[in-house]
């Protein structure tokens, strides 16, 4: 792990963003790892749901050794637990701010991390995306991640916000919104994204043709979703998709 993992060696104008989708996220740590070792340092990072969880790890400066130790050792009873009063769902998200206070040594606001970042929510009133790039980090990592009917959604400034993969699981525009020219992009590829619960608003063939995107596929075929079981093969998958989409880059720009 580098000694300074986010510092003056960041590249300014440039974005990652992770996608959503539970325990395939841990996909995302096999990419960062590679990121880290070719020397590919994003200063904007943005996520939705499990890619936010992801996203704010590396965004608070953590190298991929311990990003791959929390996913190793992580449990969904560390962001839920069962809802004692179930009007909005059928579990409670509080429990993520303990989280947040163990990982990070507290509970920091977003815009004291060492990189930018922004979690993306959804305005259950508008059906629009909401960037949350400022606050209690806590706060915006329980509205990010708050499936409707299983995990109640949170107020913040007025608004009630859900899941960001309601509207977008794939959150680029908010990279660029953050002051990212250049985005690389991790899409957890697999069939369930197709379900109504989870939209890509832009279209993945538009990303493709976009040389400002590095698009990187890690493909969850056969792996579970739901339990933690496949985290090594999900993290083996995420450096394979990042060195072939890497190096698919350097041949072309070479």
């Amino acid at each position: 792990m580098p000694d300074d993992p986010a510092g003056p060696g960041d590249d300014l104008r440039l974005g990652l963003t992770l996608s959503g989708g539970a325990a395939f996220a841990a996909a995302h740590v096999g990419v960062l790892r590679v990121l880290e070792e070719r020397g590919i340092r994003p200063s904007i990072v943005t996520g939705t749901s499990s890619g936010a969880l992801v996203g704010s790890c590396y965004a608070a400066g953590m190298g991929a050794d311990e990003l791959e130790d929390i996913a190793h050792r992580f449990r969904w009873s560390r962001i839920a637990g069962w809802n004692l009063r179930p009007r909005w769902a059928v579990l409670d998200s509080r429990v993520v701010v303990d989280a947040v206070g163990r990982v990070h040594g507290g509970d920091p606001r977003i815009e004291d991390l060492p990189r930018t970042f922004g979690a993306v929510a959804t305005d259950l009133r508008t059906r629009q995306a909401v960037i949350l790039d400022h606050g209690p980090l806590s706060t915006a990592l329980r509205a990010t991640i708050a499936v409707p009917g299983l995990l109640a959604p949170v107020r913040v400034g007025g608004r009630l916000l859900a899941d960001g993969g309601m509207v977008d699981n794939v959150p680029h525009r908010a990279a660029r919104h953050l002051g990212a020219d250049r985005v690389i992009v991790v899409h957890l590829h697999a069939k369930w994204e197709n379900v109504r619960m989870m939209r890509t608003s832009t279209k993945l063939s538009d990303l493709v043709a976009d040389p400002s995107v590095v698009l990187i596929q890690p493909e969850m075929n056969r792996m579970s979703q739901w339990t933690m079981r496949d985290v090594p093969r999900l993290i083996d998958e995420g450096r394979r998709a990042a060195e072939s989409a890497l190096d698919r880059v350097s041949a072309i720009s070479s």
